[in-house]
């Protein structure tokens, strides 16, 4: 069983979306502030979902005002590769630097910093992320302050999660090096709804 992507008739009506919006919205911040892993100061990952990724698709549409059929689609098309299948965490990582200056530096030192962030489940191996499959965001200069990543689990570590061992999440890149040893419980037992 893997989690539902989303569809047309999945999403709800600009109409009905206005009257719940103020709702919805407070449970999606409660739930995506479970979701979020910081590692270090500057590096936050933040796992997505159906939920997650329901919240980004109808405030777009909300936004643009869309309600062709090809506008909804695109942005389906953008954001449905964001909700985990089954056998995979799916996550934004945001590189926050707020000064400008500082930013450009340090986001020259980070270049491929987005191969060297990875899950380890208790007793396991590390997991790296395959990362910006949709399109390069990173050029000569430097990395992106966003990337998108997955990451890819085997049925043990998946099972071994479930039954309740530690998940840890970290970076190993040689300018920047973090890890959170075990990840909270409750964010672990989020992520573990990610898994079929």
């Amino acid at each position: 069983m893997t989690m539902a992507q989303l569809s047309r008739d999945s999403l709800w009506t600009l109409e009905h979306y206005s009257r719940i919006r103020n709702q919805f919205r407070q449970e999606v911040m409660a739930h995506k502030k479970v979701r979020q892993v910081a590692l270090g100061d500057h590096i936050t990952l933040f796992f997505e979902d159906e939920k997650t990724v329901r919240y980004q698709v109808q405030e777009m549409l909300r936004i643009e005002k869309t309600f062709e059929e090809s506008g909804i689609q695109d942005e389906l098309d953008a954001y449905n590769p964001l909700i985990p299948n089954g056998r995979n965490f799916k996550c934004t990582m945001m590189l926050e630097y707020p000064d400008p200056v500082i930013r450009k530096v340090e986001l020259a030192k980070l270049k491929g910093v987005e191969d060297r962030v990875w899950v380890q489940v208790e007793g396991r191996e590390r997991v790296y992320a395959i990362a910006d499959e949709d399109l390069e965001r990173e050029n000569e200069e430097k990395t992106s302050s966003v990337h998108f990543m997955r990451f890819e689990l085997d049925e043990d570590m998946a099972g071994a999660l479930k039954y309740g061992v530690s998940l840890a999440v970290g970076v190993d890149h040689p300018s920047y090096t973090a890890v959170v040893d075990p990840v909270a419980a409750e964010t672990r037992v989020s992520l573990v709804k990610d898994l079929a």
